[in-house]
């Protein structure tokens, strides 16, 4: 049976991105769960560790550190917690801010991120890696009636990275990597649209209510679906390692922006009371695209060994100042630009932890991490990307079950602090900004675990 390419890289995506959290468990909407036996120590000291093939992703230059050909599989189990209690909600200015009808909603869901790595040595001092991940990744789901409804109900961002890497050992203390990302992304928006507040900016209050279309009475919907199957985004990554002295070693690895462009379709649900924007022309389906640069990271790692414990430490730089808006351009000439303005900020990540050599076979690990928010203020947060600065508390261990296969487990708390938002939707139609004012609770569990195979 020959499969078609759309269902190769659906099954890719099921397979590698099941799902995501509300609460992205790294700044803005990356993901940093790219390993188990990282996550165990919240991946302090993650660019100079290079202890399994999973350094691929997070400095190539330690694939130069393995002593065999590995290949190591991972998945993480997320579980978000993201409580939104409305604290004064109102329909727009031009309406005379009436209160904003719906109930309050929790958007996160359970997710599942899973990883995939190979290296193998092409001769002594050069190395040969791959590896297939989820570096970025979103998903919030509240229902149709809630109170936020005009500022989204579904997002759903899933990325799938494959990252061929080379290593080259240039003397006993300096080695060299260097990879290329090459980027596939799927995009799912959809929200509410309030087909009565364009009415009574159409015409008058009167008339609105004859046609049945009173602010919050007629509600359609939006669905924006977009993917770069066709137009695949690239990016390159480098790292070098060096080793300080026998005990210590430093690791420093930096990834590239990664510009991508999307197109798709917009599908509009209107309802029969407000069939007059259908005459104008607007809110009729369309094709659509829009452009995202994601953001490039500067990583530095210090590990130090001190008989059975080893120390780690990371500080992370990520330039999310990249992502300033959110356009989406719609084919029809006559729909205006969905506009979200972002104004991120640039984000730093310190993580610290220790490993424990226990035995032969078991080492436990441990680590702390704060993560700080791109997101400037209330105002600039959205329903869709909700989160805010968290501190990790990490816990794990791996054990040598013989030569060939070891398993890592982690398990990570993130403690995110009450989240305010305050955020108006953005539109060229005055009596649609409404403002969502409010405050999330939120927390997120994960729970790791990889295998490796040397052969």
């Amino acid at each position: 049976m020959i499969m078609k390419p759309g269902l190769i890289r659906s099954l890719m995506f099921a397979a590698l991105a099941a799902g995501y959290s509300s609460q992205s468990n790294a700044s803005g909407f990356a993901l940093i769960e790219n390993s188990a036996s990282g996550q165990g120590n919240a991946y302090a000291g993650a660019a100079a560790i290079a202890e399994d093939a999973s350094t691929v992703w997070f400095n190539p230059a330690g694939m130069t550190l393995l002593e065999n050909d590995q290949v190591v599989v991972v998945g993480h189990f997320i579980k978000p917690d993201s409580e939104f209690s409305d604290t004064g909600s109102t329909a727009a200015a031009l309406l005379g801010n009436p209160e904003l009808m719906g109930h309050d909603d929790d958007g996160g869901f359970n997710a599942m991120v899973a990883n995939f790595y190979y290296v193998t040595a092409l001769d002594e001092n050069l190395k040969f890696g791959f590896g297939m991940t989820t570096p970025f990744g979103l998903a919030t789901r509240y229902e149709d009636n809630w109170v936020g409804r005009y500022h989204g109900v579904e997002t759903d961002l899933k990325t799938i990275n494959f990252n061929p890497s080379i290593a080259y050992k240039l003397n006993d203390d300096l080695s060299i990597g260097a990879g290329i990302n090459i980027m596939l992304a799927d995009i799912t928006f959809t929200s509410a649209v309030d087909f009565g507040a364009i009415c009574v900016a159409s015409f008058n209050a009167a008339t609105c209510a004859a046609l049945g279309s009173l602010p919050q009475q007629a509600d359609g919907f939006a669905d924006l679906r977009a993917d770069n199957f066709n137009d695949l985004a690239l990016g390159v990554n480098f790292g070098l390692l060096y080793k300080i002295s026998d005990d210590t070693r430093l690791g420093v690895a930096y990834r590239s922006e990664v510009t991508i462009d999307v197109e798709g379709d917009a599908d509009f649900s209107v309802p029969a009371a407000a069939s007059f924007v259908v005459a104008q022309g607007v809110f009729v389906d369309t094709g659509l695209n829009a452009s995202v640069t994601l953001p490039q990271s500067l990583s530095m790692s210090v590990v130090h060994d001190m008989d059975e414990l080893t120390l780690l430490a990371d500080i992370t730089w990520t330039g999310w100042s990249s992502f300033d808006e959110l356009r989406i351009r719609y084919d029809n000439a006559l729909q205006p630009d969905s506009v979200t303005t972002e104004a991120w900020d640039d984000t730093l990540r310190y993580s610290f932890g220790a490993d424990y050599q226990y035995s032969d076979a078991l080492t436990l690990r441990a680590g702390w991490a704060y993560d700080e928010t791109p997101v400037p203020d209330a105002e600039h947060r959205t329903v869709r990307v909700p989160g805010n600065s968290r501190r990790w508390l990490s816990f794990g261990g791996t054990y040598i079950i013989d030569k060939e296969f070891t398993v890592d487990v982690g398990y990570s708390h993130l403690f995110i602090s009450d989240t305010a938002i305050n955020n108006s939707v953005e539109s060229g139609i005055p009596t649609l900004a409404s403002t969502l004012t409010g405050t999330y609770e939120a927390s997120v569990d994960i729970l790791s675990a990889q295998l490796r195979w040397n052969y």
